[in-house]
């Protein structure tokens, strides 16, 4: 059996219903699904995604493996219904995804995983046999992430020939550093480490005031939480990524204290002490 995370966009009660439905039918148990629903849930996706990877690592031994599935696909007009799915393996980790590039862009960075294997619903249904009519309703329902990805996720699983062209993962452009997660106690969890934050011992942070007003405040670099001095802003190596950069406030939340939400970019990249924001 294997453990299955479920990051996707459809958390509606009724979707996560049918997703824990169907693949618990698939698999013989129900997934863990995680809402991506947030102002920027391409950004959630991108560290949720490494962190459900890295968390695999320095097992002390072998481990299981693990499946994880990923499904952000905006009706764009740029496909015909929806970007492509795609699967990659990250040792014995099997993810299976819509082919978002900003999602896949921290694997793509941190972990070497430049390329994965695109594949085409229809050719993929009809290279395995699949009823002609089931076919049909799955190549053109508005559902793919419940009709085709888990039988996708499935089919790799048990080694079925699943036809796929190995494709680089496009790169995005550098939108900077950026509030990819917001932890339960209002940690702010950044997409990069301090290092590219700043130059010097303490970065200016945007504050943003219940009435839309910007004000900068300088936040002290610290070793780790513990070393923050309570009810104090200050800005760590979280456990996030590779030591990502965390903003945080030890006993409060920084989330609340600076007006942030996943998506903002309230740190200018590689201050100078003392530098102008």
């Amino acid at each position: 059996m294997y453990p299955i995370t479920y990051l996707t966009d459809c958390v509606g009660g009724n979707a996560r219903a049918r997703l824990s439905t169907r693949i618990g039918a698939l698999f013989g148990q129900s997934p863990t699904i995680i809402a991506l629903d947030g102002p920027d849930p391409e950004a959630f996706a991108a560290l949720t995604l490494l962190d459900c990877l890295r968390s695999t690592e320095s097992l002390g031994g072998p481990g299981h493996p693990t499946i994880t599935l990923l499904n952000l696909a905006p009706r764009d007009g740029h496909w015909p219904n929806g970007v492509p799915f795609c699967f990659f393996w990250y040792g014995e980790q099997l993810v299976a995804s819509t082919i978002t590039p900003r999602a896949l862009d921290l694997v793509r960075r941190e972990l070497g995983i430049t390329e994965v294997q695109v594949t085409d619903i229809a050719e993929v249904l009809t290279a395995l046999d699949f009823d002609p009519v089931e076919s049909e309703r799955i190549i053109t329902t508005q559902f793919r992430s419940l009709w085709y990805l888990p039988l996708l996720a499935r089919w790799v699983v048990d080694g079925r020939p699943v036809p796929s062209t190995l494709t680089a993962i496009p790169e995005v452009p550098d939108d900077g550093p950026i509030v990819s997660v917001i932890d339960n106690f209002g940690n702010c969890k950044f997409n990069c480490p301090p290092e590219d934050l700043t130059l010097g011992t303490s970065v200016r942070v945007a504050r943003r005031g219940a009435d839309g007003s910007t004000e900068y405040v300088e936040v002290s670099r610290y070793p780790h939480l513990t070393a923050v001095p309570r009810n104090t802003a200050g800005l760590i190596p979280g456990s996030s990524g590779t030591g990502f950069a965390e903003l945080v406030i030890r006993g409060g939340s920084a989330a609340a204290e600076f007006g942030l939400q996943v998506g903002d970019a309230p740190i200018p990249a590689r201050q100078a002490v003392g530098a102008a924001c």
